[in-house]
């Protein structure tokens, strides 16, 4: 299950990034898959400690 978290967090962090620099236009959305992606790292952290 970890595994998984992290592969959503990778994806969602490339998104983001992807989003900000190549489609500046969609705004909100793109922060909103960094705060997604930033919650799912902490969670893998958390239940791994």
């Amino acid at each position: 299950m970890r595994s998984i978290l992290y592969l959503i967090a990778v994806i969602l962090v490339i998104g983001w990034i992807l989003g900000f620099f190549v489609y500046p236009v969609g705004g909100g959305l793109i922060h909103v898959l960094l705060v997604i992606a930033i919650i799912a790292l902490l969670l893998g952290v958390i239940r791994r400690a």
